[in-house]
C-alpha cells in the first residue's frame, strides 16, 4: 500500500497536484485537488466571467438640419403627402422640417430626434409615393431652361414651358430669373414670339373678376401678372391663360423695367 502512494505522490508532483492522505487506517482512498482554472486555461476552460452584452447601432442619419439639396425637396414632398408639412418644398432643412420629422417620428413611436435616419425614411417611403418634378418644386426653385434662340437679342421676356421660368433678358444677357404658371388644358397659354402691348399696374380682370396687378399684356387677354394663388398654392393650381409670377416683390421690379413693345418669347 506504500508503494501505491508513494507512486501517486511522484505522479501529483508531475502534473501540478497535491495528494492527501485521508485519517483512518492506510487502506484509506487517496484523494487528488486540481487547480481552478485560470484566464490562461486552454480552450474549453470555463470562465466564471459574464459575456459582455451586444451594444445596439444606432440608425444612420441620412439627413439633417442645415442640409440642403433635391434629398431635402424630396422628404419635405413626402412629408406634405402625409401632412407633416404644409410650405415648400424648399430644398432647405428648416425648423418647420425638422418639427415636422419629429412629430412624424412620435406619431410612430420612433425617437424624436428631427434628424431622418434609415429608420424614419423607410418608415416614410412605404407611407407615400415618389413626388414628381412639380412636388418638388411646388413653389419654384426649379433650374432654368436655356434661353430661346429667339431671346437672344433685344428686350425680352424669355418663358420657358418645360421648366416654367421667366427669364427676363437684355441683348442675351439674363438680369433676373422667377419661377412661372401658366394656363390649364382647358385654358392653355399661346405660344410664340409676341411684345408687351399694354401695361396695368393694379388690374382686375373684367372676365373673371379677379386681381392681376403689375399685368403685362402680350396676347389678347394673356399676361405677365402677380397671382396670389401660385404665391398660396404653388404649382397645385393654374391660371386662366395668364403667365403667373409668384414672387411679388420681383414682377413689381420688373414691371417698372419693362417697357411696351419689349418683345415676349413663349416656348417648350
Amino acid at each position: 500500500m506504500r508503494r501505491v502512494i508513494a507512486a501517486l505522490v511522484a505522479v501529483a508532483a508531475v502534473g501540478g497536484c497535491t495528494v492527501q492522505a485521508a485519517e483512518g487506517d492506510g487502506d484509506s482512498p487517496v484523494r487528488v485537488e486540481l487547480p481552478k482554472s485560470s484566464p490562461s486555461s486552454p480552450a474549453g476552460a470555463e470562465d466564471d466571467k459574464p459575456s459582455p452584452k451586444p451594444t445596439k447601432t444606432p440608425p444612420k442619419v441620412l439627413l439633417a438640419p442645415g442640409d440642403t439639396g433635391r434629398d431635402v425637396r424630396e422628404l419635405q414632398a413626402r412629408l406634405r403627402q402625409v401632412a407633416w408639412i404644409f410650405e415648400g418644398p424648399t430644398g432647405t432643412y428648416d425648423g418647420t422640417t425638422e418639427e415636422a420629422v419629429k412629430g412624424f417620428q412620435g406619431k410612430r413611436g420612433l425617437p424624436k430626434t428631427g434628424e431622418t435616419d434609415t429608420v424614419t425614411w423607410q418608415r416614410l417611403l412605404r407611407m407615400t409615393h415618389e413626388p414628381g418634378k412639380w412636388e418638388l418644386y411646388l413653389m419654384g426653385g426649379q433650374p432654368a431652361a436655356a434661353p430661346d434662340a429667339r431671346c437672344m437679342t433685344g428686350r425680352v421676356l424669355c418663358i420657358s414651358k418645360s421648366s416654367r421660368t421667366l427669364r427676363w433678358m437684355v441683348d442675351g444677357r439674363t438680369v433676373t430669373t422667377v419661377p412661372v404658371r401658366f394656363g390649364s388644358e382647358y385654358t392653355p397659354t399661346r405660344e410664340g414670339v409676341f411684345s408687351v402691348y399694354w401695361k396695368s399696374r393694379h388690374h382686375v380682370s373684367t372676365l373673371y373678376d379677379s386681381p392681376m396687378p403689375y399685368a403685362m399684356f402680350f396676347s389678347g387677354g394673356q399676361a405677365v401678372h402677380y397671382s396670389s394663388d401660385f404665391a398660396a398654392r404653388g404649382y397645385a393650381g393654374a391660371s386662366h391663360g395668364c403667365v403667373n409670377v409668384r414672387d411679388e416683390a420681383a414682377i413689381a421690379e420688373l414691371f417698372d423695367e419693362v417697357r411696351s413693345g419689349d418683345k415676349v418669347v413663349v416656348y417648350w
